[in-house]
């Protein structure tokens, strides 16, 4: 895949410019695993606090 039109790699890389595809898309992506990130923590809180809760009801009761 080539995202440039050039010939060779001689030259300073500020000739060539960028060689990966979706240029420009940076914050993007780091955007999506930012929130991906936070709901995976407050996802996984709501769930162990949910079994914490269960497991103390449960020793609570006398449940052995």
């Amino acid at each position: 895949m080539m995202t440039g039109s050039f010939t060779d790699w001689a030259g300073t890389i500020a000739d060539i410019g960028p060689v990966y595809p979706f240029v420009g898309t940076e914050w993007l992506l780091v955007l999506a695993g930012v929130v991906f990130w936070l709901a995976w923590h407050i996802s996984q809180l709501s769930r162990e606090s949910a079994k914490l809760k269960m497991e103390d009801e449960h020793h609570r009761s006398g449940g052995g």
